[in-house]
């Protein structure tokens, strides 16, 4: 066996270790950073084989697009250094660059701080909250890294709906923020109306 590999089964067996002496509230904040990392994994894993094996899209070429489900699901290469509503317009490119990546930035760290002082969220949210910061965090790592902007290489059809041939592209971070926002939206909006009708049995006695 390999020393790496003998390493990794030892730091497996602790973190392992690790989880079960914990209390029961600290793990159930632990274990769900699992899928923050396996989200950053997964996000920068599939942008560094854009960036090697798919040729940028640009206005005089189309070569890099690749079709998986017809015009209705293509990879492609491009990037992304938008700055939503034009906030920052008036500010200078490298100036935009590093204040939009500080304030996503202090809204992870803010919302880590939440999430572990929070005794409140259910295990599906933290899990939820979790995938939210993961895919947070890949795409902050490219406002860092990548110069040139955010890696988006998923291209959809959209009919036409809301005047827009195509769904603006993304990436495996945006799929995790919107699936894992959405599902932390249901739960919150369950369990408001779930303490909203024990409240009322509570009244009515």
């Amino acid at each position: 066996m390999r020393k790496t590999e003998h390493c990794r089964i030892v730091n497996f067996f602790l973190f392992y270790v690790i989880l079960l002496t914990m209390k029961e509230n600290s793990r159930n904040k632990v274990l769900p950073l699992i899928l923050s990392v396996a989200v950053i994994i997964l996000d920068q894993l599939t942008k560094c084989l854009v960036v090697k094996y798919i040729p940028r899209l640009t206005l005089w070429t189309d070569d890099g697009i690749i079709e998986i489900l017809g015009k209705y699901v293509r990879l492609i290469h491009v990037r992304n250094n938008a700055i939503a509503f034009s906030m920052g317009s008036t500010l200078s490119q490298n100036a935009r660059g590093l204040l939009f990546a500080l304030m996503p930035l202090l809204i992870i760290i803010a919302v880590y701080v939440i999430y572990f002082r929070n005794n409140e969220f259910t295990k599906l949210q933290r899990w939820s909250i979790c995938g939210i910061l993961g895919g947070g965090i890949g795409n902050l790592i490219d406002r860092f890294f990548r110069p040139e902007g955010v890696v988006d290489f998923i291209d959809c059809y959209f009919w036409g709906i809301f005047g827009m041939e195509r769904w603006p592209t993304f990436n495996v971070a945006d799929c995790a923020v919107v699936v894992c926002g959405v599902i932390f939206m249901i739960t919150f909006i369950l369990q408001i109306i779930e303490d909203s009708k024990k409240a009322k049995k509570g009244g009515s006695k």
